[in-house]
């Protein structure tokens, strides 16, 4: 008897074994490889279209080997499969699968053959090892500290002000008593001489009235002609854009190419407004800025707020990943603005010529908000001809009045005024 109670105790204790392996096998497997490493992998082939706690191109994927589980069934080996070839799973009739495929609108997304399984480990053990970050609550402005700040600030204003009216009426009550002791003493107080009023002095003297006349008729055309030279001219125009662009952002810390969305520069006249289409090639997955893009004047929360009006304007709905369809166009006020009789081609310069945006728009890189940095007048062009050597090397349209102009001038380089770029009708037409 004992020995089968003994047997049956054995049997118990591996029943109870195997079910307390089964209910935890999901976070013991969630917990199997290395958090660190799978970030790093996460961030290379997963964050481009998943968020951990957000719908981008594909679902979140925070604890999604659990959730799966949970919800669907599917184990590890699944998501083998899935990661490694999705498409084939897709095609193979995989429930799960199609039913993923058809909620993103037919997004496919990209194989990863070359990620072992001990790889894919790593990303779920990101996946679930990470706690979703929690909200900072920031105390309120303007506390306690703060209103005593500014208690203090009026108290000392107005402590000031109070010994400056007293000192006021000192001086009166001591000019008065002295008054009072003259009196009192019998000395009598001098009178002020009155003589012309200084405005009949200066009629008086021709000279003086000559000279003033004469400097003043020259001041008068020496800033008349200023401001007419000013007419058209707007350098460090500066205008408030309907939805806030920070090229200090895009080109300065994230590096983005000028051409990357002026890209008609390198072949039109015009640099042309980039589509806001072009902005949506990241922006379906950049819905937030860092924390450390945030300045003293433009903080996370405005910048975020500028990403939800391009949202607006696009029509995109960042909640469901898909364009709904009703647009808002976007009233882009623009900056650099040449007279109508003046021609000038981007691609020339840009791609023929090679010169450099900041050339003309300056450290464009370090805007926050663009302003016109040149004046783009005609003497600060020509100027620019002047100076600026053409580039003639690997570039056959140039070799033969290269060779014809540098022996005509005598000179190695040739500026783009010995290449005709002084004649009016280059520019005026």
């Amino acid at each position: 008897m004992k020995q089968v109670i003994h047997r049956k105790l054995g049997v118990t204790i591996l029943h109870l074994s195997l079910i307390f392996l089964l209910a935890f096998s999901t976070s013991l497997s969630a917990q199997d490889g290395d958090p660190v490493a799978g970030k790093a992998l996460f961030n290379t082939n997963c964050a481009s279209c998943h968020k951990l706690d957000k719908k981008m191109t594909g679902p979140a994927l925070r604890n999604v080997e659990a959730r799966l589980a949970e919800d669907e069934g599917l184990d590890r080996e699944w998501l083998y499969a899935w990661i490694k070839n999705s498409a084939g799973m897709v095609k193979s009739g995989d429930a799960y699968a199609n039913k993923i495929f058809k909620e993103y609108n037919g997004t496919a997304m990209t194989a990863f053959p070359q990620l072992s399984n001990a790889d894919i480990d790593n990303i779920l053990a990101y996946t679930a090892a990470i706690t979703k970050k929690q909200d900072v609550v920031l105390p309120p402005t303007g506390g306690a500290s703060g209103e005593g700040d500014g208690s203090s600030n009026n108290l000392i204003l107005g402590a000031l002000a109070l010994l400056f009216a007293l000192l006021a009426g000192a001086l009166v009550l001591v000019n008065k008593t002295l008054r009072r002791f003259a009196d009192d003493k019998g000395v009598a107080l001098a009178d002020k001489q009155k003589g012309l009023p200084i405005w009949k002095a200066f009629v008086q003297n021709q000279f003086l009235v000559l000279v003033t006349t004469i400097f003043l008729l020259l001041a008068a055309g020496y800033f008349a002609y200023g401001y007419f030279m000013q007419v058209g001219v707007n350098q460090g125009y500066e205008p408030v854009q309907e939805i806030h662009f920070s090229h200090r952002i895009h080109a300065g810390d994230n590096g983005v190419d000028c051409k990357y969305c002026h890209s008609s520069a390198r072949v039109s006249k015009t640099s042309g407004i980039p589509s806001l289409n072009v902005c949506m090639n990241c922006h379906k997955s950049i819905y937030e800025v860092a924390e450390s893009t945030a300045t003293a004047e433009y903080s996370k929360a405005f910048y975020d707020g500028e990403i939800k009006k391009l949202y607006a304007a696009t029509g995109w709905d960042d909640a469901n990943q898909k364009y709904t369809g009703e647009t808002k166009p976007v009233k882009w006020t623009r900056i650099h603005n040449l007279p109508d009789f003046a021609y000038f081609n981007h691609s020339q310069h840009v791609t023929v010529a090679g010169v450099e945006c900041q050339t003309c728009h300056g450290p464009v890189e370090e805007m926050e908000i663009v302003s016109q940095f040149a004046p783009l007048t005609m003497g600060w062009c020509i100027n620019c001809h002047r100076e600026t050597n053409v580039k003639v090397k690997d570039n056959a349209y140039y070799t033969k009045i290269h060779e014809q102009l540098s022996k005509k001038y005598g000179v190695e380089q040739l500026t783009a005024a010995q290449m005709g770029g002084l004649e009016c009708g280059k520019c005026h037409y």
